[in-house]
């Protein structure tokens, strides 16, 4: 397995650790719910150096990446990120991306750990006949995720930079713990915070810097959960090479006043099934269990898991455009009882 610069403190931390795409990483160091309600109520900090990193810059570097991605790249101010995503000719999707805008003609992307590779040889083939250079800066970026209502104050103590002055999505440079960073007001969990993109060997020092200022260290377990909980998408799982964006609740990343690879194929889709949100009265669901409406097979959860501050059962679930209520998931050979609910599954500022 592959090691992020942070493998020795994870351990110091008491780590446990576990494999995901491909890397050594903590799934929880004291318990899931712990670092759960430790990013919900105060500040949570996560080792996301797995996830790739990508320089797109040249003269074109603004029409390629309208064309290969969905979202209004054109709407982008230097100083600014958004989330978006990566068609296929087919209209399905690629991966999920965030991408931000460094300079005049300098943008970077990152994404999903799993679809590097992928995403690399997926992008170097659209960029055949644009004036436009890609560079691979995944092995050379460390990237930490400081979450939480309280992570702004706690980060302030350790930079010169105005933090109250940075909105959600606004990308800049500074200074943290005395080492050089970028810092972007983004994240994965549904609260306020900021990724800091850090140089490997800035990485240790910085995040044990964090943890000294009152962080709590959080693994993928609870990133997970708190990402199911803000009812946001995990590629290959909610979104896939199949997967239509507009038949679910992330469709209005996809802006349809602009052309970009797939976009007939996308449109010309019906969609047959939605992606919807589901709280249950008893029991935990998991991937792949399948939805009823009375005995009839409807569709299956993509996600399912335990919210902390539900203390329920939740799941994304693809079902039937037809599907009536009531609905149920079958657990274990028994139909449980399953109510539809907006996204997010709980109140986020």
């Amino acid at each position: 397995m592959k090691r992020t610069p942070l493998y020795e403190a994870h351990l110091r931390h008491g780590g446990r650790m576990v494999e995901f795409a491909g890397f050594a990483l903590p799934l929880q160091y004291t318990s899931i719910r712990e670092e759960h309600l430790a990013v919900r109520r105060g500040a949570g900090l996560f080792d996301v150096s797995h996830m790739g990193e990508f320089l797109v810059q040249g003269p074109e570097a603004l029409p390629f990446l309208q064309w290969a991605t969905v979202n209004d790249v054109a709407k982008l101010r230097v100083g600014r990120a958004q989330y978006s995503m990566l068609p296929n000719p087919q209209g399905g999707v690629v991966d999920d991306i965030y991408l931000y805008r460094l300079g005049e003609d300098a943008y970077l992307m990152v994404v999903n750990a799993a679809n590097m590779a992928k995403d690399l040889a997926h992008l170097r083939h659209l960029a055949q006949g644009f004036r436009v250079e890609l560079t691979d800066l995944s092995q050379d970026t460390a990237l930490l995720a400081l979450q939480g209502p309280k992570a702004a104050a706690l980060l302030q103590g350790l930079t010169e930079a105005d933090l109250a002055s940075r909105r959600k999505n606004e990308v800049f440079e500074a200074r943290v713990a005395g080492r050089p960073a970028r810092l972007a007001r983004t994240g994965y969990t549904g609260e306020d915070g900021f990724e800091l993109f850090l140089a490997p060997e800035d990485a240790e020092p910085v995040f044990e810097a964090l943890l000294e200022a009152g962080a709590t260290p959080a693994g993928l377990g609870a990133r997970d959960t708190l990402r199911l909980e803000a009812g946001f998408p995990l590629y290959g799982h909610e979104l896939t090479e199949e997967t239509n964006p507009l038949c679910t609740p992330w469709a209005w990343v996809v802006k349809r006043e602009k052309d970009f690879l797939g976009k007939e194929a996308m449109l010309a889709q019906a969609c047959r099934e939605r992606l919807v949100g589901l709280v249950l009265e008893t029991g935990i669901p998991r991937e792949g269990y399948r939805v009823l409406s009375g005995e009839r097979e409807v569709g299956r959860v993509t996600s399912g898991g335990f919210s902390p501050l539900l203390e329920k059962g939740i799941a994304l679930a693809y079902v039937a455009e037809d599907a009536q209520e009531p609905l149920s998931v079958e657990i274990r050979g028994k139909a449980v009882r399953a109510s539809l609910s907006p996204l997010p599954f709980v109140p986020l500022k």
